[in-house]
């Protein structure tokens, strides 16, 4: 049997950092910025750490 494959969607989104911990950008950063407050920016701009069920899930569809 052939490996399996990366979700290739998931691996361009999701990081693993040295610890072993999943990381991902927050969304709403794309576009529409004139509206939001510098105070919601700067908190959007932060990496967040995968946390819960979505853990599990995103292991599975990513080999990191």
């Amino acid at each position: 049997m052939p490996k399996m494959k990366s979700h290739s969607g998931a691996r361009k989104r999701f990081k693993q950092t040295g610890s072993g911990k999943i990381v991902r950008k927050k969304e709403g950063m794309g576009h529409l910025l004139s509206s939001k407050s510098r105070k919601r920016k700067r908190r959007l701009n932060k990496i967040a750490v995968v946390t819960g069920g979505n853990l599990n899930k995103i292991k599975r569809g990513v080999q990191f």
